[in-house]
């Protein structure tokens, strides 16, 4: 009899810093800013504009457990896989000589990460691990624009301060119907546009009209995020119909309609 093929292994992703969560602050109706502390934070790389850092959440909402590397995934030591989400992190700095992490989640439905937020309180238990690439800043570009969803507002709001003083910046980000848009950090030559997403209308509807409208200059630099589907039309259009070179445009899928939340 045949054995199984082996599972090719993985690079080990950055080890579980773990902390606890220190306050949660409300940005709006439908955004938590979690602020996480803890003496393993010291140290961590706030990594360049639009990084990120993976959060273990609480196994079925109520215990939290380290899990081990298989070589492939992180695992619980029943074999079940870890709740891992990915996040932005917005700023890292060290407190009395323990260090401090804010995220910002955006409130959806019932989804395992929305329930951690809303329900997260001073001493939980966390970790976090990271950090992962981020955009790289070229100073010598003078025109940007910046496309997303709810999910990318964290990202643009690190991209804001870290982008050249003397550029000009497009920023349009779709919120879904009745949500709030939240105060972003200012840039002397961002103009920034929130735009609400139709009712029934797919995700990032309003991102595929905005890229079909906007003028470009050859030196423009693109960055989007946000739903998978809607980012890969945005690829689409910006590299096939406008033949926007690859090199000038970050386009990256943030969450995906329809994935398994559990």
């Amino acid at each position: 009899m045949n054995a199984p093929p082996k599972v090719p292994a993985r690079r080990e992703p950055p080890a579980f810093r773990r902390c606890e969560v220190h306050g949660v602050t409300p940005r709006s109706a439908s955004m938590l800013r979690v602020t996480l502390c803890g003496p393993e934070l010291v140290g961590l790389d706030p990594g360049d504009p639009g990084a990120s850092v993976r959060l273990l959440l609480p196994r079925n909402d109520t215990s939290f457990e380290m899990p081990t590397w298989n070589g492939n995934e992180f695992l619980h030591t029943d074999g079940a896989r870890a709740r891992i989400r990915t996040l932005t992190p917005l700023d890292v700095r060290v407190v009395d000589g323990v260090g401090e992490l804010d995220v910002d989640v955006v409130l959806h439905d019932d989804s395992p990460l929305t329930r951690w937020a809303r329900t997260a309180a001073p001493g939980d238990g966390a970790a976090v691990s990271g950090t992962g690439s981020g955009y790289t800043v070229d100073s010598s570009v003078g025109e940007y624009l910046l496309l997303g969803d709810e999910s990318a507002v964290p990202a643009v709001a690190t991209l804001l301060p870290a982008l050249p003083a003397g550029a000009a910046i497009r920023v349009l980000l779709e919120r879904r119907p009745g949500a709030e848009p939240v105060e972003l950090p200012e840039h002397p030559g961002a103009e920034v546009t929130w735009a609400e997403l139709a009712p029934g209308a797919p995700p990032g509807d309003t991102l595929t009209v905005a890229a079909q409208r906007a003028e470009l200059a050859t030196d423009t630099r693109i960055w989007a995020a946000g739903e998978a589907a809607a980012v890969q039309r945005l690829r689409k259009y910006f590299f096939d119909e406008r033949g926007v070179p690859r090199s000038h445009a970050t386009i990256r899928g943030y969450w995906k309609v329809g994935r398994d939340g559990t």
